[in-house]
């Protein structure tokens, strides 16, 4: 995953924060701070994947209706270049701009095969790319452009179809990594604000006896790293479980930041709000 300069701002934003915090504020707010740093660090990050997702998602639907229209086109006759150029009014959302762009240089006189390869570098699509290097390849051979259409617009709307198929019979799974990992986040809160508090009195016990802290460590003094240890857990736990639903579900990690966004979202809120209610 690339990095652009809109990126910095929220990197810059986090940094802020976390020199704010470390400089200004009690020690005992920096973890929350750190958490929020984190956040709204990577908020641009996740708004911008988020929208170059679904302008992908656009561009392969919209890929398949210019595919079996110029399928329908070719097939009574008219060739290629003149079935783009007729084409090049209709509305096909974000792929507009680009056969737009590629009708403009067929009319200039650029050969067919540079314009479907400039047509590629613009979408910025795997499978749209595939697709229009097999109708260059079939233009340059000279075959039957036809059926070569025809077989890359089947093959777009089948792999299409299985996309959605595999996002429907996934979504259970990724419900169920959600479930999963908030039982996580109730077994870290309930160690933090029950089993740890038990242990330093235990702690105390043994210090009002006259043995010191408790097995040789001060249990007190050291519940508060340990609470700051399980915010940072559930945070990275968060960031790694976000990216593993997105592989599941979509096939690849970059899709998966919008799930780790919103799990750490959901780890910090939830942790700050139990430090507010049970925290001492």
């Amino acid at each position: 995953m690339e990095f652009k300069d809109k990126d910095l701002i929220g990197i810059i934003i986090a940094i802020l924060i976390l020199g704010v915090a470390r400089f200004f504020l009690p020690e005992r707010f920096f973890p929350l701070a750190a958490g929020l740093g984190i956040v709204l660090g990577a908020l641009p990050i996740v708004i911008r994947v988020i929208t170059e997702s679904k302008i992908s998602r656009e561009k392969e639907e919209m890929f398949l209706e210019f595919a079996r229209n110029l399928v329908e086109s070719v097939q009574t006759g008219t060739p290629i270049s003149k079935s783009i150029l007729l084409m090049s009014d209709k509305n096909y959302g974000a792929l507009t701009p680009h056969i737009a762009k590629l009708a403009n240089q067929i009319s200039m006189g650029i050969p067919l095969n540079m314009a479907l390869e400039v047509f590629s570098k613009d979408a910025n699509n795997r499978s749209i790319s595939r697709s229009l290097t097999l109708i260059g390849q079939a233009e340059r051979a000279g075959g039957e452009i036809g059926g070569i259409l025809e077989a890359v617009a089947d093959a777009v709307s089948m792999t299409d179809k299985l996309k959605k198929e595999r996002r429907s019979v996934i979504s259970s799974l990724v419900g169920q990594g959600y479930v999963i990992f908030l039982v996580f986040i109730i077994i870290i809160l309930v160690l933090q604000f029950q089993i740890l508090p038990m242990v330093s009195g235990i702690g105390n016990i043994g210090g009002s006896l006259g043995f010191g802290s408790f097995g040789g460590v001060n249990v007190e003094n050291s519940q508060a790293e340990i609470s700051n240890a399980f915010l940072y857990l559930i945070l990275v736990q968060g960031f790694f479980t976000g990216l593993t639903i997105g592989k599941l579900s979509e096939g690849n990690f970059k899709a998966g930041i919008r799930h780790s966004f919103t799990l750490m979202f959901l780890s910090f809120i939830i942790s700050a709000v139990s430090s507010l209610l049970f925290g001492n």
